[in-house]
């Protein structure tokens, strides 16, 4: 495992951070079993949300941080102000009731890292960083980001906490993988693939901001199981969500490069597409949704792949 340093966070951050989405309590035994081979291998970061499961992802995620007994040894992420079918909630007082519901299912008395699951771009950026450092010297939160915020309205954020001295963003939690997403899989999604993601990309390395990049194999596009000549043939949800935002041209010519590159270098596609996310000119901890220790052993291979720069932009070519 590679590990990161992000600021206000006083442990080390596994750069390959699973996600808890298949976790919950009428499957304890799995779950736990998950959470236990995942940290084995050195997996000391989760990342959880308040919609998860209404509730239950963390609430069995913070089970096991107790029947374990490592809540200091893991980084635990989780999200609030998710809109509703009702109404946008980037507010102060959502923001205030979701962080308390997270800490009172976690059962924690701290989040490592809080994220704005949404934004909304017609609430002003001040009143977002006040409540959010006012959490943050309550030692409620330790550090603090914006999960599918745009690099504009991260960069109003952190002038304004810079105007004000107060603390900024610390992450952005954006998409972005070797597959260009077309069309976002949820509303309100931001992805920093293609040409259209570039101007984000180059703004992120300039600043330094460390990227937390979910869906980081594209939700299943490099498995091999979706081929143009299959797409109708698929019905569960999650697969017709790849099939919409990844199953288009430009990257079934993107896996077969990817599919040739692995030949050539002996692993899978899927370590392949994920050390291209890796080995991007920008401080990335991918987010992966491994659904047993194998799958997340096989990702750790990626750490491990060189990747020339030759090698990256000819996976992108056109």
């Amino acid at each position: 495992m590679q590990y990161g340093q992000i600021t206000g966070i006083g442990k080390p951050v596994a750069r390959l951070i699973q996600g808890t989405v298949m976790i919950n309590s009428s499957a304890l035994e799995y779950s736990f079993g998950l959470l236990d081979d995942i940290f084995a291998l050195g997996g000391n970061t989760f990342d959880t949300a308040h919609v998860y499961g209404n509730g239950d992802g963390e609430r069995t995620l913070g089970r096991w941080l107790r029947e374990r007994n490592v809540r200091e040894q893991v980084v635990v992420i989780t999200k609030g102000a998710h809109h509703n079918q009702d109404r946008p909630r980037v507010t102060p007082f959502d923001i205030t009731s979701d962080l308390y519901d997270s800490l009172a299912r976690l059962q924690v008395e701290y989040i490592d890292l809080y994220l704005l699951h949404r934004d909304n771009p017609n609430v002003a950026v001040g009143p977002i960083v006040e409540v959010l450092n006012e959490h943050l010297a309550a030692g409620r939160i330790r550090a603090f980001g914006g999960s599918n915020w745009t690099h504009e309205r991260i960069r109003d954020a952190n002038e304004y906490a810079a105007a004000h001295g107060l603390t900024p963003f610390a992450v952005s939690s954006p998409h972005f993988s070797l597959a260009v997403q077309y069309k976002e899989p949820w509303p309100n999604c931001i992805t920093l693939t293609g040409a259209d993601g570039e101007r984000a990309r180059h703004w992120y390395a300039e600043h330094k901001i460390p990227l937390l990049t979910w869906s980081s194999l594209a939700g299943g596009f490099f498995s091999g199981r979706f081929r143009l000549d299959n797409l109708d043939t698929f019905t569960a949800y999650l697969d017709k969500l790849c099939i919409e935002s990844y199953c288009y041209s430009d990257n079934f010519a993107r896996l077969e490069r990817a599919t040739e590159l692995a030949r050539q270098k002996g692993c899978t596609v899927p370590q392949i597409a994920l050390a291209y996310v890796l080995h991007q000119p920008l401080e990335i901890y991918a987010l992966v949704g491994c659904a047993n220790r194998d799958e997340f052993a096989a990702n750790m291979v990626a750490f491990d792949l060189e990747l020339t720069q030759e090698e990256i932009r000819w996976l992108e070519a056109g």
